[in-house]
């Protein structure tokens, strides 16, 4: 079995060869850029597993470059910044990234968290089926797409796949916070309760829900959400 490849985009020369150094260590393959032009020309011949992604990069917008990778390519991307602001680590899980590391990091912490959430991403075989039908929707979790009655396909990002299947999986029962905290994993607190909600309003607009009034994913003021429609599983 291949390894997990990691994609790490980073403009420190150092940085990069720490993380280089220590993923393939821990029997991980990876593949370094400096620039985003070169990062993004790679991506049309290669599929990492995983992005490492700083933010502060010479020729590109962080922040937009992990929003793309998230939408776009459907990417599993873990930002490493040395922008502390929970700000910053707000608007990055908002924008698709599904974990933040802070600079200066221990590299054995980075490796676990690649490892964690490699695990999360990839079930065991037959585990865990990739298409969910309900209320007109086909939901293709291979290839992160939402398709509707009509056969009009629109793109979800692996962030916003995260939630759907945990709705998916607990049709007509109460979501709680605690629940997505402990089924997705990060830290509990003011940035994790914002990200889950932008998720969850995107899904909606993506499900062309009246948001005054969703008919699917109903919110539970104080308790946290339930999906009402009836789920299938291929």
């Amino acid at each position: 079995m291949t390894a997990p490849l990691i994609a790490i985009l980073d403009d420190e020369p150092d940085i990069r060869t720490i993380l280089s150094s220590a993923l393939e260590e821990a029997g991980f393959r990876s593949q370094a850029f400096g620039r985003a032009t070169e990062f993004e020309a790679a991506l049309r011949h290669m599929t990492p597993d995983l992005c490492l992604v700083d933010l502060s990069l010479p020729d590109r917008d962080g922040l937009t470059l992990v929003h793309r990778l998230a939408l776009e390519k459907g990417a599993t991307v873990i930002i490493i910044s040395g922008r502390a602001q929970v700000q910053d680590r707000v608007t990055g899980l908002e924008l698709g990234a599904d974990d933040y590391i802070i600079k200066p990091f221990d590299p054995a912490e980075v490796v676990a968290r690649v490892r964690a959430r490699l695990r999360r991403d990839r079930p065991g075989a037959g585990e865990a089926s990739q298409t969910a039908r309900f209320a007109g929707w086909t939901a293709h979790f291979d290839r992160f797409t939402l398709e509707d009655a009509e056969g009009a396909e629109t793109p979800f990002s692996q962030a916003e796949g995260e939630v759907l299947r945990l709705f998916l999986d607990r049709p007509k029962r109460l979501v709680s916070r605690a629940t997505m905290q402990e089924v997705l994993g990060g830290a509990a607190g003011e940035s994790f309760d914002r990200a889950m909600d932008v998720r969850i309003s995107r899904l909606r607009t993506k499900l062309r829900e009246d948001p005054k009034n969703p008919r699917l994913i109903k919110t539970i003021y104080g308790a946290g959400y339930i999906f009402l429609g009836d789920v299938t599983w291929d």
